[in-house]
């Protein structure tokens, strides 16, 4: 269990996949531009095998904006988007109802 104020703690918001790249060397991570309306950000994320990067370009996403950056495969990540994971799909959390790109979620 976590407390209010922990969950207070994150930045939840909608953001726009703009590019997706291929990270050489790996066989499940993109390297991720996307939108948060005031700022762009990186983001590395293990969806190749799930989704083709055509797919992806365009998605409007929910992501965690105030994680620690990490650096995976030389790539620094700036946050990370929120995906449902069944241990056979994946699927990416997107607003059923169009939000303003940087809106947070509550």
């Amino acid at each position: 269990m976590v407390t209010y104020e922990d969950f207070a703690k994150l930045d939840i918001r909608v953001a726009r996949i703009k590019r997706v790249e291929d990270i050489p060397g790996s066989k499940k991570l993109y390297k991720l531009t996307v939108d948060l309306g005031d700022e762009e950000r990186t983001l590395v994320a293990g969806l190749k095998g799930y989704y083709t990067a055509e797919e992806l370009v365009g998605k409007t996403i929910v992501m965690l904006a105030n994680l620690e950056p990490k650096k995976m495969m030389g790539v620094t990540s700036q946050g990370m988007l929120l995906a449902a994971d069944d241990g056979e799909h994946v699927a990416l959390l997107t607003p059923e109802r169009d939000v303003k790109i940087g809106a947070r979620v509550r």
